[in-house]
């Protein structure tokens, strides 16, 4: 059990480190790029979504009762909704991203 712990805090903290990545990216994609924007913002929402969902699965190691019981589900279900909803958006916006280049070059 304390090794599972050690793997969720893990995939937390990476799941916190990927986030602040993919929100620096798109604060510092020119606004030229407005999909890749997007994308990175979608990006950055899955592995948000991800935090959450690790979190709860990890509050539901460490304690016990049914506050936390009831807490650690709705993280879970909204992470898991949260991570599902930014992937099908990241899918959808990179398929237009090489569009997007090939329309701004000089």
């Amino acid at each position: 059990m304390k090794t599972l712990n050690l793997v969720l805090v893990f995939l937390i903290i990476a799941s916190g480190v990927y986030y602040f990545y993919f929100k620096t990216r798109q604060f510092r994609t020119r606004q030229v790029f407005p999909i890749r924007k997007k994308f990175f913002a979608s990006k950055a929402g899955s592995f948000l979504g991800g935090l959450l969902f690790f979190f709860g699965l990890n509050q539901l190691l460490l304690f016990e009762g049914v506050a936390t019981y009831v807490v650690s589900s709705l993280f879970i279900v909204l992470g898991a909704y949260i991570i599902f909803y930014n992937y099908k958006a990241a899918k959808h916006y990179k398929q237009f991203i090489d569009e997007e280049t090939k329309l701004n070059e000089n």
